[in-house]
């Protein structure tokens, strides 16, 4: 593996992601009078000046299937619709009308889904997502992916224009940290490879998750261990071609530990034997109710957890 030199400490950022999704889109609308902006009354438009595109903005209110079904029917008549709402909805009570009006009509509508993992830490495991990767992924032609901070965001939803089929886009609640790096910006179904290393794999998605596997790599290498950390941002269709040389496998997600990214990545190296440690979420309904990091924690997603991770592959 060869890649640029290794990024610098994350720096703070004041926008979140979901922000720079919205006016993203914006411009999106304002540019291509094909693409819709569905709402489900969450607030996140409110006050947002459409000018010429705002007959395209409808906000059909707390009713998620309802909205992947209008999502589809506008995709058939040729709009690119964008579904606005909460990862949890999204994956789980509007989850039929995505699997039968929008996957299985393999129709180009893009689901932006916002307060995944446990970012919306203060409304209680009621909106927790710790399940979406897991149900997105499973459906045919689907493209999962998961921007690692703000900047990125805008790059997936143009790169997102040219799919032919639907996309599911993770997106958390408050401002993360920006990722600070040389390397290639992220393309859609390619790894991001973030810092070089010979014996470990670091694969990870998400904002934190990225930044613990960033923070382990630095641990590790002053123990003398050279680890190499994959920003894995599309979880579907997986970059196996990354993983090709990897000797051992660490997956860290803000995600339950089954089904998700670290799923995708047993499933692709089974065949080959590659040892794989996956850092996630237990088997648990995260009960309590707090700020996103002090969750996580909680959780035990950490660069602590990621390195001895590591060493227990190595």
């Amino acid at each position: 593996m060869t890649a640029p030199a290794a990024p610098a400490a994350p720096a703070a950022t004041t926008r979140s992601a979901r922000e720079t999704y919205r006016d993203a889109l914006v411009r999106l609308m304002l540019e291509d009078e094909r693409v819709v902006c569905l709402d489900s009354d969450t607030g996140l438009f409110s006050g947002v000046d459409f000018g010429p595109a705002a007959a395209r903005y409808v906000n059909l209110g707390i009713a998620e299937q309802n909205m992947m079904g209008v999502a589809a029917g506008l995709a058939r008549s040729g709009m690119v619709p964008f579904v606005n709402t909460m990862a949890a909805f999204a994956s789980t009570r509007a989850v039929e009308a995505v699997k039968i009006d929008i996957a299985y009509a393999g129709l180009p509508v893009r689901v932006v889904a916002t307060h995944a993992g446990l970012s919306a830490g203060h409304l209680g495991p009621t909106h927790h997502c710790l399940e979406d990767l897991a149900v997105m992924r499973l459906f045919p032609g689907m493209t999962v992916a998961v921007p690692a901070d703000s900047d990125a965001v805008e790059s997936v939803l143009h790169q997102g224009m040219e799919l032919p089929g639907p996309l599911y886009v993770r997106l958390g609640r408050a401002a993360t940290p920006a990722l600070e790096t040389t390397a290639q910006p992220p393309r859609l179904g390619r790894a991001q490879l973030l810092r070089t290393g010979t014996d470990v794999v670091l694969v990870a998605c998400g904002p934190y998750p990225v930044r613990y596997a960033l923070a382990a790599a630095d641990d590790l290498a002053a123990e003398g261990v050279e680890a190499a950390v994959l920003n894995m941002h599309t979880v579907k269709p997986l970059d196996t071609a990354a993983l090709a040389d990897a000797r051992a496998v660490v997956t860290v997600e803000e995600h339950w530990r089954s089904g998700g990214l670290g799923g995708a990545v047993c499933e692709a190296l089974a065949p080959r034997g590659v040892r794989v440690a996956r850092v996630g979420v237990d088997d648990a309904f995260v009960s309590e109710s707090g700020p996103h990091e002090f969750l996580l924690g909680g959780a035990g997603l950490s660069a602590d957890a990621v390195a001895e991770a590591a060493r227990s592959v190595l």
